[in-house]
């Protein structure tokens, strides 16, 4: 899954220029740059919460709060990079993701774990890569609709 929702993601950016990847249409605020940064900033604050079994420290926040928070402060740091900038990230990240993932069973990735937001609730690791796979999923949408309402 993680595989076939980043070949898509690929497939959707493929070509754009400087212009178009900071393109924010009128009413939103997240360009094609800020949505692919913010799917590599994901990716690796899940390896760290999965792989490390912990939180982000102050500074690795620091590090991604742009990517991850999105928005207007974050579109004022997430531009004038050439698309290449954003796939070398992806790639970085998904090399290490998939180099951990081959390390660990399904054991480890079916491991009940406490849900942080639901009182008593669980969630395993599964679940949680499912969602960086979902994340980038409804991004790389908001990239097609960007695409399609490029007006150059």
């Amino acid at each position: 899954m993680l595989a076939y929702a980043r070949f898509t993601t690929l497939h959707a950016v493929k070509g754009f220029t400087l212009e178009r990847l900071d393109f924010a249409p009128h009413g939103l605020t997240n360009s094609a740059a800020m949505l692919l940064a913010h799917m590599a900033a994901v990716e690796e604050c899940y390896q760290i919460l999965t792989f490390e079994d912990r939180d982000l420290t102050g500074p690795e926040y620091e590090a991604m709060k742009y990517p991850l928070d999105l928005g207007a402060e974050s579109a004022q740091h997430l531009k004038n990079k050439p698309l290449q900038h954003y796939l070398n990230e992806l790639e970085r990240v998904r090399a290490k993701t998939l180099e951990e993932l081959a390390r660990r069973d399904d054991a480890w990735l079916l491991e009940p774990l406490p849900c942080p937001w639901e009182q008593g609730a669980q969630w395993t690791r599964l679940f949680q890569w499912f969602h960086v796979m979902e994340d980038e999923v409804n991004h790389r949408g908001q990239i097609r609709l960007i695409g399609k309402l490029l007006p150059f």
